[in-house]
């Protein structure tokens, strides 16, 4: 399975960006707003900066309320790996275990064009197991 079928299967949401100039305050209030784990940064919506995730903002709030005034800049990470649509789901797997990454952009001459999660490589994963587990045993029952 390749990640623009992965893509597919969400149905073509739209990613959520945040400027980096933003402060912490308003990073939190995207991500609940969006119920999301994590966002792109990006200056113009299509150039990826950073990434900035919800175990960010909780280290940064753990050392006082004061970090609620830091920007998305000061708390994102700048070195983002990214995938292409084209990509396995099995090489993003392997990629976010390495790299312990929970969340990967997916872009296309250096525009971005989707973000996929661990959530959504796992729910892959299983469907192809499914599947396959399905065709085996109409196989076995003798339907093959």
């Amino acid at each position: 399975m390749k990640i623009k079928d992965v893509l597919e299967s969400k149905g073509g949401a739209a990613v959520v960006t945040i400027g980096p100039a933003a402060t912490l305050a308003e990073l939190i209030d995207a991500l609940a707003e969006h119920n999301v784990g994590a966002l792109v940064v990006s200056d113009d919506g299509e150039t990826v900066s950073g990434i900035v995730s919800e175990r960010d903002v909780v280290r940064r709030l753990a050392t006082g309320p004061e970090a609620l005034a830091l920007t998305v800049a000061d708390v994102m990470t700048a070195q983002v790996h990214v995938c292409e649509p084209a990509d396995s789901v099995d090489d993003l797997m392997r990629l976010m275990t390495l790299r312990r990454v929970r969340h990967v952009p997916v872009v296309v001459d250096g525009r971005l064009t989707g973000l996929v999660s661990i959530g959504d490589a796992v729910k892959a994963r299983i469907g192809e197991l499914e599947f396959e587990r399905d065709q085996l045993n109409q196989y076995v029952a003798g339907g093959g």
